[in-house]
């Protein structure tokens, strides 16, 4: 064999070991916030997922069972609104959990209380309930506002639990570790806070520690609690 081909052959191999890893990682998900479909996100997936009657009752469609092209379309928006992905319309477990998790949070209704989780003996506190992904303030049995949901820490990242209070606050907070705005910042844990986020509050997998809430509730805890309030955190977040 020649020098040149010995040259091209080395050159081949070096360009399969370079690039292979890439086609592994281009277009990856984050960890638990990708959903396993059949087809590719820019396609909408004939197949029925795993969850497909599930998802169909809970987007008022026909439930049968059986994906047509309109059921497609109905899980694809909302894959797409809850940056799910690939945002397919495959209804699979993660976009059942979300699902899942906004039922649990609508049958809360007025009562989140009603286990007694949050203690009743503290006056005004907002109460922070990892499983059902709710927040509310309450004082002593009376409820003050909410519940309203909201997006706590992914796994390895997950929201402290305990009894806590606010020890400051910051209207335009910007984060000195993810260098992104923190709106309506109030810290009750270290660097854990409840803040506002522009994005859906059911997105998975979750924030850094911190309570992500919709801008409309972030201003009514900052108009609601002050520097010394209580926070108590309990439960689990699903997936972590």
């Amino acid at each position: 064999m020649g020098d040149m081909d010995m040259r091209r052959r080395a050159a081949a191999l070096l360009t399969a070991v370079l690039t292979a890893p890439l086609a592994l990682t281009v277009g990856a998900a984050p960890a638990g916030a990708a959903e396993t479909a059949p087809v590719a996100a820019a396609a909408c997936t004939a197949g029925a997922g795993p969850y497909q009657r599930q998802a169909e009752r809970f987007l008022g469609r026909p439930v049968d069972g059986r994906q047509s092209r309109a059921d497609c379309e109905a899980v694809r928006a909302f894959q797409k609104k809850h940056l799910i992905t690939p945002s397919a319309g495959y209804a699979g477990p993660i976009t059942w959990r979300v699902m899942d998790l906004m039922n649990r949070q609508r049958a809360a209704g007025k009562n989140p209380n009603a286990a007694g989780r949050c203690p009743v003996d503290k006056g005004r506190i907002a109460c922070v309930d990892l499983t059902r992904q709710l927040s509310w303030i309450q004082d002593g049995r009376k409820l003050v506002y909410g519940p309203v949901p909201v997006r706590t820490g992914r796994d390895g990242y997950e929201t402290r639990t305990g009894l806590k209070k606010i020890s400051w606050r910051n209207i335009d907070h910007v984060s000195t570790i993810y260098h992104v705005p923190m709106p309506y910042s109030q810290f009750f844990d270290g660097g854990q806070a409840f803040h506002s986020v522009t994005m859906s509050v059911w997105a998975p997998p979750g924030s850094h520690g911190c309570v992500n809430m919709t801008p409309k509730d972030a201003k009514k805890y900052w108009s609601s609690l002050r520097t010394g309030d209580e926070v108590f955190v309990w439960g689990r977040k699903s997936g972590t």
